[in-house]
């Protein structure tokens, strides 16, 4: 035995000791980090941000962007507490490209291209000052602009100078006619179909929908001119506009939560997007255009 010795030692060269070794765990899936975000990684939804529009057909719940349309969020909120979009309607439905809705008033005058303004113009605020905006960058080049990234839960994009929300799927714009209109709020569509990055810094981009989309994304499309339902009958109509912070019943009101996007869960998810991590995947893409990045968010007790 003596003599086996240093050929039971020479095997035994340095393999690993305690437990046998296992293969790494998979990388996680996009489901996968949604589902196990730290509570750190998310941000609540402001009440006062909170738009609720409802439908026979389902509510849009829309969370407004003061950060970037101030005056165009101004406008809307006192359009909404005003009781002008109950009353109103879906009025235009057009196939890959946008739901629209107005208030009572711009939904009378709809059925025909082009928003006429019927309150007060408001500033264009089509892009805000890059000092002035926090960004995370994405990794990935851009077609639209030289920087594509995020901005405290929004997509926008950079030119090094300014800073805009992107016409992303969801995303929520003010209506306007032929410049110089820049509209007053009373008119707002939802992205729909492929992302329209040819309105960004040509449109005010006010929010997005963060839930409920799906129904309205259904309707039935307009046959009039650029979607526009053509007959009264075609139309939506609105029941009721409300903030959440005007809901007097804390209990009753809508809470919804934006992941971060200045989070390591997000910088994770954005990695998994840009290469999916499925089965059903054969070749990671190592690259993804900002509005294929979803920005989770979620409903919370």
């Amino acid at each position: 035995m003596k003599a086996l010795l240093p050929l039971v030692l020479l095997l035994g060269a340095g393999a690993p000791t305690g437990a046998i070794p296992t293969a790494p765990p998979p990388p996680a899936t996009l489901a996968e980090i949604e589902a196990t975000a730290p509570e750190t990684a998310w941000r609540p939804v402001a009440p006062d941000d909170l738009l609720l529009i409802d439908t026979p057909k389902g509510t849009l719940t829309i969370e407004l962007a003061p950060g970037f349309a101030p005056e165009h969020v101004a406008a809307i909120r006192a359009l909404v507490r005003a009781g002008a979009f109950t009353g109103g309607a879906v009025t235009r439905v057009q196939d890959n490209y946008v739901v629209q809705w107005g208030t009572k008033n711009a939904a009378k005058t709809a059925n025909a291209p082009g928003v006429a303004a019927t309150g007060p113009e408001l500033p264009p605020e089509y892009e805000r000052a890059a000092a002035r905006v926090p960004f995370v960058p994405l990794p990935y080049p851009d077609a639209y602009a030289k920087q594509a990234g995020f901005s405290d839960g929004w997509p926008v994009a950079t030119d090094g100078a300014t800073t805009w929300l992107v016409h992303c799927y969801a995303m929520v714009g003010a209506g306007r006619d032929n410049p110089p209109s820049t509209g007053d709020g009373s008119e707002l569509y939802a992205v729909i179909g492929h992302a329209p990055r040819h309105l960004d810094r040509n449109m005010a981009v006010v929010g997005r929908v963060i839930d409920g989309l799906a129904p309205f994304a259904a309707l039935p499309r307009g046959t009039g001119a650029l979607g526009f339902y053509a007959t009264e009958a075609e139309k939506l109509p609105i029941t009721k506009a409300t903030l959440a912070s005007d809901i007097p019943v804390m209990h009753l009101r809508p809470h919804y939560q934006v992941m971060r996007t200045d989070s390591p869960t997000f910088a994770a998810l954005i990695a998994a997007r840009a290469n999916r991590r499925e089965p059903f995947f054969l070749r990671p893409a190592n690259g993804v255009d900002v509005c294929n990045v979803k920005i989770p968010a979620r409903r919370v007790p």
